[in-house]
């Protein structure tokens, strides 16, 4: 059996995904009877316990929501491998999943299952590859234990290098909706897209991760599709943002507090980010659009 934890879009998602596969799955919600229309082989539940000598078990709350939820189910969760699939730095801690379970679950595996994917690809049965980051040994059975027919599981042993990948990667998605929605074309997008790619490697590198993960789909794969795509949340709400346009709070944007703990985490480590200040600028209000944007262009020249 497999455990996930978490029953929103991309939780619920994965469930099915597996569930068609024919693997069995026990999937914890807060509000298990909000749950209808899942297929055969998914046991949701609202208990906690249940999920206690799965196989594995996915980690699929939102990453600002993932401290609290620790602190209360840790001692639920058993000896079983815990998949973060989540995707942001903690924004209290400037931790990233992995670090953050690591404390709470010291005795367990950790893992990190992430990349390019909308989760209604993933429920939909269409293709979609994914990075699964594991230390040590245990990654390939694991690989084993989530791929499915239409979901392919590339392995990592980078596993500070994927989970930057999927957080960095939403600010920069932000900074591309603000271009757009402020009407300043797609040639402006590609370059800000490619400059803030190159801002993702920097902090990546510095925080001890590979240079080619970040190439690979947790970071340029992903990074490509959160860019560009009407179906990220994260690309509507800075095409909002950059149009002064009013966009829905109750849609979680995960960029958001990535951006402001991504912004602390490079000063503290000495990394110049300038997209990723932008982004958090325009977000806390500190510096209307035009002011960001000359800012940005009047950087001093350099090689690429």
């Amino acid at each position: 059996m497999i455990g996930i934890a978490g029953a929103g879009a991309f939780g619920t998602a994965l469930a099915v995904a597996l569930a068609r596969d024919g693997k069995g799955v026990t999937l914890w919600a807060r509000a298990p009877g909000r749950g209808t229309g899942l297929p055969e082989g998914i046991d949701l539940t609202g208990d906690i316990g249940r999920l206690h000598g799965a196989e594995a078990v996915l980690l699929a709350v939102p990453m600002q929501a993932l401290g609290g939820f620790l602190a209360v189910n840790a001692a639920h969760l058993g000896a079983a491998p815990l998949v973060a699939c989540c995707k942001g730095v903690d924004v209290e801690t400037l931790q990233g999943a992995s670090a953050m379970i690591r404390a709470a679950c010291p005795a367990a595996a950790v893992a990190v299952l992430t990349g390019p994917s909308f989760a209604v690809d993933i429920a939909k049965g269409l293709p979609t590859a994914l990075t699964l980051a594991c230390e040590g040994a245990g990654g390939e059975a694991l690989q084993r234990l989530l791929s499915t027919t239409t979901l392919r599981l590339y392995r990592s042993t980078d596993v500070v290098g994927a989970e930057l990948g999927g957080a960095l990667k939403n600010v920069i998605a932000i900074a591309a909706g603000v271009v757009m929605g402020a009407g300043l074309g797609h040639s402006a997008r590609a370059a800000l897209i490619t400059r803030g790619y190159a801002e993702m490697v920097r902090l990546a590198l510095r925080l001890g991760a590979r240079a080619e993960t970040l190439a690979g789909l947790s970071g340029l794969g992903d990074l490509v599709l959160t860019c560009t795509s009407d179906q990220s949340r994260n690309l509507r709400f800075g095409m909002a943002l950059g149009g002064g346009t009013a966009f829905d709070g109750a849609v979680t944007v995960e960029g958001v507090a990535t951006a402001r703990a991504v912004v602390r985490l490079a000063e503290k480590v000495g990394v110049d980010m300038p997209v990723s200040k932008m982004v958090a600028a325009l977000i806390d209000k500190t510096l209307p659009l035009d002011a960001v944007i000359r800012s940005l262009m009047s950087r001093p020249l350099k090689e690429e």
